[in-house]
């Protein structure tokens, strides 16, 4: 018989539970970088039908940032500007040309006019909601590529649970993880919300909280601008409930399960998880991640090319984590969705929120993310997504969602809107699809979130219909929908 040393839980990240048989199978690696004594047999298991795949774009990709413009941005008054269109349809802001001939963006975005030529822009997301379209179902959707029953008529739903369906980063890492002892997922600088549902599609949901990921949200509110500057490695939050001395005590409950378990021990040999599990205990002390946090080793210039904002200096952070060897970053737009100021979510105050606050944050942050990405020959194998829940209405001053807009505001509109794809084999300088006159429908190619989520699984070498098995054992698909080839080359 097996004797675990240790009182009955205490080793755990939740001392309110006993060890149980699923305990003694994931104790392995749990701890940090989430590959456990029973993933590591399952991958073997799910490695043909995982890996199973090929075509344009296949495996192209070793990192993601995901920038997730919660609020729901305008791709009318950002990146598909109509002309020949009534006023109330037209943006504010006049359009100015591109590096890619015939596409225009806003004058609210001249850098990412000067590197549209090494990005694909799809302009024609779409998907027709279940009820009303409001931030968190929709959100939640983005992030997992799943809907749920449980919508208030508002369109919120429930706070996170585990039950949920995963964060699409926690199945990247579960079946791609890390190669290097280094964060294996990081989310900054604030969570998912809207209203008081914080962390909605954030989380590992079912897969367990050994896959949630690390968060960095420094204190301070949205409007201080300078936090993320001010960040140490100490403002780093572990998966929930994982502290350090558990660490350590998971450490010890392994080592004294692995000397009664020679037999699993050399069946999963190859995996070398005693190196793993080990590099990964001293993570957080380790030079390479702290090295990563230290924004202060950028030159100046490019700090001030980045934007010395949460954003920018979130989208810079970013670039360093992926260096270090991060799997998945998730840049959440620095500003709760349904909120003012540079929120996306502009109900009102339309011309002066997007030309002072929200649009000069985007157009730096993300042209200096890309290029600085593709100059340093990072973005051959780093995917940049920047996509939001949906985008704004056509006519400005009309209700779509239930919400009041004044003349100067744009209501929700999931039918039509752009998000933008770039490296890690997407192709580059492409316009792909096409809204129609007033940026109401897609003209052709529409492109549901699902399959911008099958598309990144496929970037990473994952088929995206590989099955996952639920907190009732139950199978279910990554995503249910296939991937879109034209968007890699």
């Amino acid at each position: 018989m097996w004797r675990i040393a240790g009182e009955p839980g205490r080793d755990l990240c939740d001392n309110h539970l006993g060890v149980s048989r699923r305990d003694v199978l994931r104790v392995g690696g749990s701890g940090m970088l989430g590959l456990t004594l029973g993933g590591a047999m399952q991958l073997q298991a799910d490695a043909a039908e995982s890996q199973s795949g090929g075509g344009p774009g296949w495996n192209k990709a070793k990192h993601i940032i995901m920038c997730y413009l919660q609020g729901g941005p305008s791709h009318l008054d950002l990146w598909d500007p109509k002309t020949d269109v009534p006023d109330n349809v037209k943006s504010v802001f006049k359009p100015i040309a591109t590096k890619v001939p015939g596409a225009q963006f806003t004058e609210i975005l001249p850098k990412l006019a000067q590197v549209n030529d090494r990005f694909t822009m799809i302009r024609s997301m779409s998907y027709t909601p279940n009820g009303l379209f409001n931030h968190t179902a929709a959100i939640y959707q983005m992030m997992t590529g799943y809907t749920t029953d449980k919508v208030s008529p508002s369109g919120q739903l429930e706070p996170p649970s585990p039950k949920d369906f995963p964060n699409f980063g926690s199945n990247i890492i579960r079946m791609k993880p890390p190669t290097v002892p280094m964060l294996p997922f990081v989310m900054l600088p604030r969570p998912l919300q809207e209203s008081n549902v914080v962390g909605k599609g954030g989380t590992a949901g079912f897969l367990g909280r050994a896959l949630d990921p690390y968060t960095l949200y420094p204190p301070g509110d949205d409007m201080n601008m300078a936090k993320m500057a001010q960040i140490k490695v100490d403002d780093l939050q572990l998966r929930p409930d994982v502290f350090a001395t558990r660490l350590a005590r998971r450490a010890k409950l392994r080592d004294s399960i692995v000397k009664q378990m020679k037999v699993v021990d050399e069946a999963v040999k190859d995996y070398t998880l005693n190196e793993y599990y080990d590099r990964a205990l001293s993570l957080i002390v380790s030079g390479r991640a702290r090295d990563a946090f230290d924004l202060d080793s950028e030159p100046a210039t490019m700090r001030e090319r980045y934007g010395r904002n949460t954003f920018g200096d979130s989208c810079l952070l970013a670039r360093r984590l992926v260096e270090a060897g991060t799997r998945v970053v998730e840049v959440v737009w620095p500003k709760v969705a349904n909120s003012s100021n540079h929120s996306w979510d502009v109900h009102s105050g339309l011309s002066a929120r997007m030309k002072n606050e929200s649009g000069p944050m985007l157009d730096g942050g993300l042209s200096a993310l890309i290029s600085d990405l593709d100059e340093r020959g990072m973005l051959e194998d780093t995917l940049v997504v920047a996509i939001g829940e949906f985008g704004r209405s056509p006519q400005r001053g009309v209700s779509t969602s239930g919400n009041n807009n004044s003349d100067d505001g744009r209501d929700h509109w999931p039918y039509c809107y752009t998000g933008v794809v770039a490296g890690a084999g997407a192709n580059r300088g492409l316009v792909y699809g096409e809204s129609d006159q007033t940026g109401s429908a897609p003209l052709r190619d529409p492109v549901h979130p699902g399959q911008l989520l099958a598309s990144i699984y496929h970037s990473f070498g994952i088929n995206p219909q590989s099955l996952v098995y639920n907190h009732l054992n139950q199978p279910r698909e990554l995503v249910k929908a296939e991937y879109v080839p034209a968007l890699f080359s």
